[in-house]
Formats: C-alpha cells, structure tokens, sequence
C-alpha cells in the first residue's frame, strides 16, 4: 500500500511539473512584427494569437504603419525602418512585411511613385540588418500587386485611371499571361491587340511599370534569401484569378526561386494572411514543433475548388500554408495536431457573403459536412472549420448548424473572412498554435472569429450598407463614412450584441459583455470589435 501511494505520488509530481500553462510557452521572449498594415486581421487579431502563449510582441508605432488608403495614410518606411534597427538587438526573431518597408503599406505598394534605384535601396537595408543581427531569424513577406477585374468609383485602393480602364486591363493582362502557357485563339489575338490600342498607352506603361518594380524587388529578395539572410520568404499574390497578370509574375518568380525549395522560399495566393502564417512559423521553429496536419474536403469539387480571387485550387494553397508555417501534411485524422474539415459548396462555386443566396437554410452539401464534422468532434480531433464557400463572411446555412448542433466551441479553430486563402491561412497558422492554449484562449479566438466573421460580415455589415446607414445624421457612405462614423460604430456594436445573444451558445459558466466596434479606415469594410468574454 505504502508503495502504491508512492507511486501515485510519483506520478503526480511528474505530471505537475510537466505542466505548461499557454501564457507561460513564451514568456520572457521578444517577436518583432511588422505588419502589412493597421486593419484589424493583420494587426490586433494577429498579434492576440502570440500574446496568448506569452511572447512580447514588439510592433512598431501605429502612425508609422499603413492606416487607410489615402496616400497620407499609406505609412512611413523610413520611420519604420529606424524603429526596427533599434529594436532589432531586443528581439528572438522578426517577421516583417516587405511592401511595409518599401511602400508604407498594401495599398501603398499600389499607388506608390517611387523609382526603382529609391525602392531597392530600401530593399537593400534587409542586407545590413542580417549583417547587424546575424542570429535574429528573419521571416519576411511580400505581395504580389493584384489584378483586380474592377475598381469601385469610391475608393483610392487603385490608381484614378483603373476605376475607367479596369476591365480593359484585366483582359489584355488576362490574355497577356495566358499566352505564355497556351496558343491564343485568332479571336483571342485580336481581343488583345484591340485592348491594347483601347488603353492609353501612358496608363498601361504606368501600371506595368509599377508592377516591374514590385517584381524586381521581389526578386531581390530571393537573392538575400539565398544568401541566408531571411530565414524563410513568403510571397502571396493578392486578389487574382488563373489568368492575370498577377498570375503571370506569380509563375515567373516561383521559377526565379525554385532552387531554394519550399523549405526556405514559397510563392501562393493570399496577402492578409501572410503576417499570421510566418509569425506561427517563428513560434513553432522557437519552440522545435513541427506540426502535423489532415485535410477533409466537403462532398463534391472539393480539393479541386478554384475559389473566387484565388488563381489555384484550394488543395494547392491548403499545402503552401501548411509548408509556410512548417508543417506537414498526414492522411490518417488520428495522427494529427490539426484537423482541416473544408467546407465548400458541391459545386466548386464560391458566392458573396453578402448575396441573397447566403442563407440559413440548408443547401446541398450541409449534410455530408457536418456528418463528417461531427465525427470528427465526437472522436475529440483538434477540428478547424474552414468555410470558405462563401467570400467576404460566412455561411449562414453552416453556422445556423453549428449553433443547432451544439459545436460553436467544441471545435478548436474557425475562419470565415474575406478569400478563400485568407481564410485557410490564417486559421492553419492560428489553428496549429492552439494545442498549446488552454480553453479560455481558444473560446476568445473563435469568438472573435464568430464576432467577425459570421456577426458582422455576413449579416450586419451588409444591413448596414443596404440601408442602415442612411438612419444615421451626418454625411458619408460604406466606403468614406464621414461624420456618420461613430453613430455607425455605436450601431453596428448594438447590432452585434443582439445578434450575439440570439445565435451563441457559450460554453457553460461563460458570459460574452462588453462588445463594442470602430471601424478604423473609416468604412464598413472591416471592423475592430472588442468584447469580454469571461467565465463566472
């Protein structure tokens, strides 16, 4: 008997001192973060996920980053770069957005009037600061320049002349691009030839020239990589399609850097999600993980999906993100760290949040997911819901589910925003780290997410764009909201609240107070929603 207790004893010693409480993984440790900009995903929501297992993360002043996209607001490189060879000797390791450093930000890199000589004698900079930090991991990020098929009348995210001629580019580009991998048609031919008489040869020149430059500094950083100064470079092509001119430089590129392998260099659709990919690949390399992760498609298309402003199936960026955050891939479900369950429609069609097809009530292919869904749950895999069958927010049909089903927070893992790749990268580099956190920092992430996502995107953003915004005095609209702004954020923080209350089910003893909105680049695009998410 005494020997029993020992024992018991024994074991209980063992098993406390084992114990890793998830704010305790990093403590004492410094990550630099430079982000693409100021919005919500790649800033605040990103930066959460790290804080969460302890790391300090260093993020510089948010007046030198991009904070809209006026030119005024696109950010200061030259700040940002005396702030980061400051705090540079401080840090465990950096993950740095390149298009920060050169333009200020995204939407900078599009607008920009630099010249090629001043864009890669910042570029250059990355070389001094590996010399100066030899043992500081550098993960950088670039982008590139999407190709969008139209330009609102309302925004600056664009040049002036793309809200005439976005169309018009759009094809030659698309035509342009496809070219190079098949014969064009003799219709074809003519189509492009005639665009490009159509398009005033200074605004194509202007556009080009622009996205040459991004190109060359792009290639540029491959060099460095290959000279083992970034510990690994991630690009994203952002907002594209399988024929475009970002899908034409995305193939050049990938060429100029295969020799690296995909264990130092990646080029993959995406761009908001690139700051959480490489920040969990900073944590997972500080803390030796290698990651394993399975991937279960919806009936249907499935793996085959090419969603809306992707330029290749989903099973092709499902791979990238998990190599990016140095991971790897696993059949069996049993074995893995992680837990894809993709939820696409049937069909291979991806659809607007915002359209009138986005509806509670069930359509083809609810059923075989959450079947397979709620296997997954009942046999307690570390499950992430990918629901990317629609663009911009959720599926109202799958998380009316959820909610019926009981399984909001029995998953570990959920995104829903924005593209299909925004979607999935983010939640995999998020989704990985959570076998490291305790329950009330994977209920607060999918909060958020659910808040975002699901709250505010697919329902109350658009109610708010349909009409509700003109209940508000002031002047302004969706895309400049003006003085409309704060009673808007007051609406929009009530809204929320009462959808809350109606389509959560929170984990027992938990209570969700508080929530309250700004809409920091003064539209209704994207939101900062705060909450408190406490348990009794």
């Amino acid at each position: 008997m005494k020997r029993l207790l020992f024992l018991l004893t024994l074991i209980c010693m063992v098993i406390s001192t084992n114990v890793t409480f998830a704010e305790d993984i990093g403590k004492g440790k410094k990550l630099i973060y430079i982000p693409i900009d100021n919005r919500p995903i790649n800033l605040i929501q990103t930066i959460e996920v790290a804080e969460r297992l302890g790391y300090e993360v260093l993020v510089p002043p948010e007046i030198f980053l991009g904070t809209g996209p006026k030119p005024e607001q696109y950010g200061n490189p030259a700040e940002l770069w005396n702030w980061l060879i400051l705090n540079a000797p401080k840090a465990d390791a950096a993950v740095i957005s390149t298009d920060a450093m050169l333009y200020g930000s995204l939407v900078g890199s599009r607008n920009h009037i630099l010249t090629n000589e001043e864009i890669l004698s910042l570029a250059k900079n990355f070389e001094q600061l590996h010399n100066e930090n030899p043992a500081l991991p550098i993960y950088a990020f670039a982008t590139i320049m999407r190709t969008p098929r139209s330009a609102s009348a309302t925004s600056n995210a664009e040049p002036e002349y793309y809200k005439t001629y976005a169309a018009k580019i759009f094809n030659y580009t698309a035509l342009k691009d496809k070219s190079e991998t098949e014969k064009l048609s003799e219709m074809e031919q003519s189509e492009m030839a005639a665009l490009e008489k159509e398009i005033p040869a200074e605004y194509l020149q202007d556009w080009l020239g622009r996205r040459a430059k991004n190109y060359d500094a792009n290639k540029y950083f491959v060099d460095l990589t290959k000279k083992n100064a970034f510990k690994y470079f991630l690009v994203g092509c952002d907002d594209s399609a399988l024929f475009s001119q970002t899908h034409l430089e995305s193939r050049h590129l990938t060429e100029y850097g295969k020799p690296l392998g995909k264990e130092l260099f990646q080029v993959m659709s995406g761009a908001d999600e690139l700051g959480m990919l490489m920040l969990s690949r900073a944590i997972n390399n500080d803390l030796h993980l290698v990651p394993s992760i399975s991937i279960s498609y919806n009936d249907g298309k499935g793996g085959d999906t090419v969603p809306t402003f992707s330029n290749e199936k989903i099973s092709e960026s499902l791979e990238g993100a998990i190599l990016s955050v140095g991971g790897i891939r696993v059949t069996n479900p049993e074995n893995a760290d992680l837990v894809l369950a993709i939820h696409t429609f049937p069909n291979g069609k991806t659809v607007n949040a915002d359209s009138k097809k986005n509806k509670r009530r069930a359509h083809t292919g609810i059923g075989p997911y959450m079947k397979m869904l709620k296997g997954y749950v009942k046999n307690n895999y570390p499950v992430g819901v990918v629901d990317i069958s629609t663009s911009n927010g959720s599926d109202n049909a799958l998380m009316q589910r959820l909610k019926r089903d009981n399984l909001q927070f029995k998953i570990r893992s959920y995104s829903g925003w924005n593209t299909a790749t925004n979607s999935a990268g983010f939640l995999i580099g998020a989704g990985v780290l959570t076998n490291q956190m305790t329950n009330d920092d994977i209920y607060a992430l999918l909060m958020t997410r659910y808040l975002d996502e699901w709250a505010y995107q697919a329902n109350i953003r658009t109610q708010i764009n349909n009409g509700l915004i003109w209940a508000i005095p002031g002047d302004g609209n969706a895309w400049n909201l003006g003085t409309r702004q704060e009673g808007l954020e007051k609406l929009a923080g009530e809204k929320i609240s009462e959808f809350a209350k109606k389509n959560f089910r929170l984990p027992k003893n938990y209570s969700l107070k508080n929530i309250q909105v700004l809409f920091p680049w003064n539209r209704t695009f994207e939101a900062e929603i705060t909450f408190d998410l406490e348990e009794n």
